[in-house]
């Protein structure tokens, strides 16, 4: 609810104060008096585009202001949180400066923010219904929401959303699980092409390395072989061998032991030397034995190395660790892909169910619709014929959707037969801009009670009517500001006799002699006389006096 309107320095307001009450606040003047000026003002409010002409002061920035209680919208708190802005769970500040430059800047709560997030946050707090506004008309979650206040649609909806976001949920994991299946699968027969070339390899841990070292004792058996012969040979065998050399001097050094005892520990070492000469010709004899000329060991040796980097190879690595990491990696990856298919499988059954829910839910409603479209329908006709459209036939239409949306499963238009020709076109293609305004006004009031609606501003909704036709607009207005605030720019008796607070737009000379326009608040007797005007003129008669108390009270 807008709970006060501050204007500074816009075209020829030097400063405007207005404070609407809660219901039913009612604007006049003299046309030129600047009623589409505060309008204008007021759409810098609401987001629309800054124009520099409205700068007359150049000395002075412009600054539009409006204060909002918010208490009980929890639309517009949730999109201050959905735009990490400041909440405040009372009122919020919107305001709009154009400076001296004409530069212009938007901020809520005095945290500065775009004109898309100004449209969007203040959508939620001001209707304005100005003449060939008809976007709302347009919008397909509108025409649903008034539908559904009409049929008294609000758990079985609630049934419905939950169904919805569950069943589209899981549509987009779905999505991106088949999305990963399908990228997978064009994969899967290379990956299991090389994962199958590996498992026949059969590489044993580090049997590349151990495979090298093999074949190159292999390659060099003869060499080795010869050495080991060679020493055995010196050692314990040929003419005179090492090894009975050494124990032939150890005995004699024994002998001379005996009578020079220098010479004991000489012949221990030689005895330590002998043992030793002796275990290194058995270890020779040993290794000998194990060298193996074996040209078929060979040839498996060398085949085994070459299938092993010829793998590396083709995979870019080094070792055979490499190798059998990426088997086991391979291995991993084909076994998701499995998983994988089971993932979908389980999801696409839990898919079906969820749609299944969907569109049982969404039955249920669209039932109600179908019979709330015929009520409202003949509801908005009769309205119209009251408030000066007597040929105007209004109708809702249903069509089903091919598939469920987030607002069911219907497609709603509304659909006008202006003059009885029998045939009926969206509303937004065939009504002008009074009836269009008149059309809302109807619709409003009708879903008035059962949805919540920011601040309604109509924009001279009477024009083109008068008599019983304006008589019925008023009561319209004054039933709709039962439950909302609504601030309305009229020129009818009718309507202006309804407010529940009258604003008197007019112009006034300041001290330089320049025009401004001012705004005032009417007490009754001036608001008697200000209807009475509209009545008869600037200097209106006793009759029209007397009509304007009739109409005041």
């Amino acid at each position: 609810m807008l709970q006060r309107l501050v204007i500074r320095n816009y075209a020829i307001i030097d400063y405007l104060s207005i404070e609407p009450d809660t219901h039913l606040n009612i604007v006049t003047g003299e046309t030129g008096a600047g009623k589409s000026i505060i309008l204008g003002a007021l759409s810098l409010i609401l987001g629309e585009r800054a124009d520099t002409s409205v700068l007359i002061n150049r000395d002075e920035k412009c600054v539009v202001e409006a204060y909002f209680d918010v208490q009980h919208n929890t639309a517009f708190r949730a999109a201050l949180r959905a735009h990490d802005l400041e909440e405040d769970e009372c009122q919020c500040i919107i305001r709009r400066e154009i400076s001296t430059q004409g530069k212009s800047r938007a901020f809520v709560n005095d945290t500065p923010v775009t004109l898309a997030v100004l449209n969007q946050l203040t959508s939620l707090l001001v209707d304005l219904h100005q003449q060939f506004d008809h976007l709302a008309l347009e919008d397909d979650h509108f025409q649903m929401e008034a539908l559904d206040a009409v049929a008294g649609i609000g758990t079985s909806f609630k049934a419905y959303e939950d169904a919805f976001v569950r069943y589209g949920a899981i549509s987009r994991e779905l999505s991106v699980l088949r999305e990963k299946q399908h990228q997978w699968q064009k994969e899967a027969d290379y990956k299991k092409f090389l994962y199958d070339e590996l498992v026949e390899a059969a590489l044993k841990e580090n049997e590349i390395e151990s495979a090298e070292q093999q074949l190159k004792r292999l390659e060099h058996a003869e060499r080795i072989l010869t050495a080991l012969q060679t020493g055995r040979l010196v050692l314990t065998e040929g003419e005179q061998p090492l090894v009975n050399e050494v124990k032939r001097i150890s005995q004699q050094l024994q002998s001379a032991a005996e009578v020079m005892d220098e010479l004991k520990p000489l012949q221990d070492r030689l005895n330590s030397v002998y043992a030793e000469l002796k275990d290194i010709a058995s270890d020779l004899e040993t290794l000998e034995g194990r060298v193996n000329i074996d040209p078929e060991q060979m040839q498996l040796l060398q085949e085994r190395i070459d299938l092993g980097y010829r793998l590396c190879k083709k995979h870019g690595v080094q070792t055979t660790a490499d190798l059998l990491a990426l088997q086991s990696g391979l291995e991993t990856e084909l076994r998701a892909t499995l998983d994988l298919e089971e993932q979908v499988e389980t999801l696409q059954r839990e898919w079906e169910e969820a749609k299944e829910r969907v569109w049982s839910e969404g039955e249920k409603i669209s039932k109600q619709r179908k019979v709330a479209a015929p009520t409202m329908s003949k509801k908005v006709t009769e309205l119209l014929h009251l408030v000066g459209m007597p040929n105007a036939s209004f109708k809702v239409a249903i069509d089903a959707l091919p598939e469920p949306s987030v607002l069911g499963l219907d497609k709603i238009s509304f659909l006008l037969d202006a003059n009885r020709s029998g045939q009926y076109l969206p509303v937004f293609k065939v009504a002008s801009g009074g009836e269009m305004n008149r059309l809302m006004l109807c619709i409003k009031s009708l879903i008035a009670k059962a949805v919540h609606l920011p601040t309604l501003i109509f924009d001279e909704v009477d024009t083109g009517i008068s008599g019983e036709a304006s008589r019925q607009v008023a009561l319209l207005l004054n039933s709709l500001a039962q439950h909302h605030q609504v601030i309305c720019i009229t020129h009818q008796p009718q309507v202006a006799a309804k407010g529940s607070t009258h604003f008197f737009v007019f112009k006034d000379a300041d001290a330089d002699n320049r025009i401004k326009t001012k705004v005032r608040v009417l007490q009754p007797e001036e608001r008697v006389m200000a209807i009475a005007q509209m009545i008869g003129g600037d200097t209106p008669s006793d009759a029209a006096l007397q009509n304007a108390r009739e109409l005041v009270s």
